[in-house]
């Protein structure tokens, strides 16, 4: 359950409906998600992250389902449930097949492993990496 209710967009504040509208223009669709009906609680911050992640996710040098499969695997890496699930069905709405999920899923578990290896061991970082 959540910590706060989802806001009906009957109970929005004028803030929070205009962000709403821009959400709804860009993605060009009446829904709104749960994410953004809870943040709406707090306008500014509504505001806020909904600026950040339209110019994140905007398009750039990285394709939209690639940005929807790095999304995925840091909600992943985060147990972020709502984020892998929304960023999951978005990246299928971009051509996500089941083949890509899938080595995705164990590319997040590899690296997981060997990240946590790495750090438990407390790896010294080489020398020609440190040029990256």
């Amino acid at each position: 359950m959540s910590m706060l209710p989802a806001l009906e967009d009957a109970d929005l504040s004028a803030e929070a409906a205009a962000v709403f509208a821009d959400i709804r223009a860009t993605r060009k669709t009446d829904f709104v998600n749960n994410f953004w009906r809870v943040l709406a609680h707090d306008p500014v911050a509504l505001k806020r992250t909904w600026e950040s992640v339209r110019q994140v996710m905007a398009p750039g040098a990285l394709d939209p389902l690639t940005k929807e499969l790095i999304y995925v695997a840091v909600s992943m890496a985060n147990s972020c449930e709502y984020c892998i699930r929304s960023h999951t069905a978005a990246a299928r709405a971009k051509g996500m097949s089941d083949a890509q999920f899938m080595e995705m899923v164990s590319i997040v578990a590899m690296a997981s492993e060997t990240n946590r290896m790495a750090l438990a061991l407390q790896v010294p970082v080489d020398e020609a990496f440190k040029q990256v």
